[in-house]
């Protein structure tokens, strides 16, 4: 034999083996910081280590806005709808405080004069959900949960934030609840009526703009039971503090709908239906619709 030839065959069959014992190093490596980040990310996911108790309400409110500039101060039979929004909060039994979170002088002065508790965000916060966040971490008191109430709801009703709060206290795996309610068929392809579709244990597949579920006729069917998104929702304080750090997502972007940057980040949502109106303020024409219905409630 050739001495040669065995010293090649060696050194040869040492490299391979080498090489594949580096690659399996490489591909641990790689594969430990993947499982590490994610452990990171959603760590506080797992059971909680106590019932989720504490709870506060954060009113978000912006000066601007492209659909009705200063909307928050907007009267509503003599008040401003922003304290129209916040007493009816205060009536909710599940919330220990309640707060505005606002990024505007006029809106702080004004909470101010009735009794409100303000906290002053960036302008740079893109949506309530980001101003929830930012205000969150600057209240004194810690909180397990935080209910975003859209403060152009002046006729938001207490049970409704109640009954989200319980849901995901109730849901130990989701870290996000909301509500929804029956839609309306003149409101099917309204696509400022965001529709919600579940699954059989009451957790959130998909919001949409569009008409959900769509079927092949191409028209909305008067017997399916379509469900209308509520804008209030309540959030782990835990996930909302990493929200703003989450990328925006294909589909939140597709449909400008927050929710969804939960849903594709694999995030569980805990869904409830009530019965309930939706009486939103989108624009200046919808003021009257609200004084009216009051008058009729005599809730004036």
């Amino acid at each position: 034999m050739n001495p040669m030839s065995v010293c090649s065959s060696s050194s040869s069959s040492s490299s391979g083996s080498w090489s594949s014992t580096k690659a399996w190093i490489v591909h641990g490596i790689v594969a430990g910081v993947a499982i590490a980040v994610a452990i990171g990310a959603r760590v506080y996911l797992g059971p909680p280590k106590k019932f989720r108790s504490r709870v506060v309400g954060i009113i978000p409110a912006r000066f601007d806005s492209s659909r009705f500039q200063g909307k928050p101060l907007v009267q509503i039979l003599g008040k401003p709808m922003i304290q129209r929004t916040w007493e009816r909060a205060k009536l909710a039994t599940t919330l220990d405080h309640v707060v505005v979170a606002t990024d505007d002088e006029k809106i702080r002065e004004c909470c101010r004069s009735f009794g409100a508790d303000v906290i002053m965000t960036s302008e740079s916060c893109r949506n309530g959900t980001e101003r929830c966040s930012e205000a969150i971490q600057k209240l004194e008191k810690k909180y397990d949960i935080v209910v975003n109430i859209q403060g152009d709801e002046p006729l938001i009703e207490p049970e409704i934030i109640d009954g989200i709060v319980k849901a995901l206290q109730e849901a130990p795996d989701a870290v996000f609840s909301t509500a929804v309610t029956s839609l309306k068929l003149e409101d099917a392809f309204d696509p400022n009526r965001v529709k919600c579709v579940v699954d059989n244990s009451g957790y959130a597949i998909y919001f949409s703009r569009g008409l959900i579920p769509f079927n092949k006729s191409g028209k909305a069917n008067p017997q399916f039971p379509y469900m209308l998104h509520l804008g209030i929702q309540s959030y782990d304080t835990g996930f909302l503090k990493i929200y703003p750090q989450l990328e925006p997502t294909p589909l939140q972007l597709e449909e400008d709908l927050e929710q969804l940057k939960v849903l594709e980040n694999g995030y569980k949502m805990k869904v409830i239906k009530v019965d309930h109106e939706a009486h939103g303020v989108d624009a200046p024409e919808d003021v009257e619709k609200i004084e009216s219905l009051m008058l009729q409630r005599n809730l004036s």
